[in-house]
């Protein structure tokens, strides 16, 4: 194998030194490309002096941050393996991660560090911030800024050398550790450009957690582009808005939810904005609408961590054309559409998802088992459903796992929560199988809306078979969700077995 690839904040730093690479909102600090270069090679030096070498994984525990950009390019120069790790977990959560992903060392930050040292266990432990204030004693965490950097030479790393090790959310099982190559996202990189396109001036907004691949994915792209990030540490319906026109802003990743709770906090959006990519969820037809009526250029899309973030991507007019699509697999991105039994299936008729290209990952980290069972003949089995029309474009419709079993007849849940979502009060609806000692599963759903029991049963009527209606329903003013945008829908069932 060819190893010819240099982190591309040193190749940008050659060829358009004097590009701003990476802006922080909140504080308006401002990095060149040769900034960037120069605080990214005093990380890396740091990280070697702790012990990191080519091939270590490096865990991070940070919110989004300056220094967690820097981290993200460091590892990427020393040729080792990031992994980054969710913030909202507990310490127990954390250290079966910790565990599984073979961590040379975890980096925290002053809010993380007391969770990072409980979690570590034997692996060292190093702060970005002083490891003696806030919630860390600091008795087992170095400083990183108090390690004496040592020289570094730029690892050269070949397409199928790992970059990342991403944890899933979870919401289906165990939280499988995903490898994430250099050329999964380089070719990402590549096929998101092709569809979105890319200009000079571009400016992407970042408001997802960079423990996610959806917030990871915009500070690896932009380096690769040599255009700008702009980090934010933590989103805010208002304060998001803002600074997509304070920032100038060409593009930004969100949620479905982030996007609504948005428009209900301003009129419309910076008209800057030639993107916002919209993931992690379905994408509600009346959000796709208002969009359309305000002016946001909104793509909607549909992708996987195993996929290093987008699958495929609609673009503004086709969202609007076709509601529902997530549009057309990306460039260097085969989507089947299978049976139970592997055959294909013809345009219209629903079955699962299977993904092949570059962008899909090798595997599962120390689980050849799981890797084993995700993979067949046509590539990654997504474990979605969904149906491709007569034009190529992609609806998605509800895992596969999913699927309610109701007195022997099969309920697919995504249509029993597209007709919640039809009511005008209801903001939005996730709908969950319940054991039941009669029908073996009934139908529930939490709904989060202004309205009762008895105005949902009257909407339904005549819309559903009665199989299909919910017999529980639970209210709540937002559906619990990961940081990716996805319905935690074990959390859904919990709420739901107690009400």
């Amino acid at each position: 194998m060819t190893r010819h690839l240099h982190d591309p904040v040193s190749l940008q730093a050659g060829s358009a030194p004097e590009e701003t690479a990476v802006v922080v909102h909140e504080s308006g600090e401002s990095l060149t490309y040769a900034d960037l270069d120069g605080a990214v090679g005093e990380t890396a030096g740091r990280l070697a002096a702790l012990g990191v070498r080519e091939g270590d994984h490096v865990g991070v525990l940070m919110h989004s941050r300056l220094a967690f950009v820097r981290l993200v390019h460091a590892a990427a120069r020393l040729g080792a393996t990031l992994v980054p790790l969710n913030v909202r977990l507990t310490p127990a959560e954390l250290s079966s991660r910790v565990d599984r992903a073979d961590l040379t060392l975890l980096v925290c930050e002053g809010d993380t560090g007391a969770a990072a040292a409980e979690a570590a266990g034997e692996t060292s432990v190093a702060s970005v911030d002083d490891p003696t204030a806030g919630g860390d004693t600091g008795a087992t965490t170095a400083a990183l800024a108090a390690a004496d950097p040592e020289p570094v030479t730029t690892v050269a790393r070949g397409l199928d050398d790992p970059q990342c090790v991403l944890f899933t959310s979870g919401t289906t099982g165990q939280p499988k550790a995903v490898v994430l190559t250099v050329g999964n996202l380089l070719a990402s990189a590549a096929a998101s450009a092709f569809r979105l396109g890319v200009l000079p001036d571009d400016r992407w907004l970042d408001p997802l957690p960079m423990y996610h691949t959806g917030g990871l994915a915009p500070v690896v792209r932009s380096a690769v582009y040599g255009t700008t990030v702009v980090l934010q540490r933590e989103f805010d319906a208002a304060a998001t808005a803002d600074a997509l026109a304070e920032r100038d802003a060409t593009g930004t990743s969100l949620v479905p939810t982030m996007l609504r709770r948005m428009l209900d906090a301003r009129d419309g959006l910076a008209d800057s904005l030639r993107f916002v990519l919209l993931g992690g969820a379905p994408a509600p037809d009346e959000l796709i609408e208002r969009c359309a009526d305000a002016g946001v250029p909104v793509c909607p899309t549909y992708g996987m961590t195993e996929t290093a973030s987008q699958i495929a991507t609609a673009r503004p007019g086709e969202a609007v054309d076709h509601p529902g699509t997530v549009g057309r697999p990306l460039s260097v991105t085969d989507v089947t559409v299978v049976d139970e039994d592997g055959e294909e299936r013809p345009p219209g008729d629903p079955g699962e998802l299977v993904v092949d290209g570059p962008t899909v990952t090798p595997g599962y980290y120390g689980d050849s088992d799981a890797t084993s069972d995700a993979f067949g003949d046509r590539g990654l089995h997504t474990g979605d459903v969904g149906y491709v029309d007569d034009g190529g474009r992609l609806s998605v419709l509800n895992r596969r796992s999913d699927r309610i079993v109701t007195g022997g007849e099969n309920v697919d849940p995504g249509e029993v929560a597209d007709a919640l979502r039809e009511h005008p009060a209801v903001r939005d609806a996730a709908v969950v199988g319940l054991d039941d000692p009669e029908w073996g599963e009934r139908v529930a759903a939490l709904v989060a809306g202004d309205l009762d029991e008895a105005a949902v049963r009257d909407h339904l009527d005549g819309r559903l078979a009665p199989y299909k209606r919910p017999k529980t329903t639970g209210f709540a003013d937002e559906l619990p969700r990961t940081a990716s945008g996805t319905v935690e829908r074990e959390t859904v069932r919990e709420r739901l077995r107690r009400d």
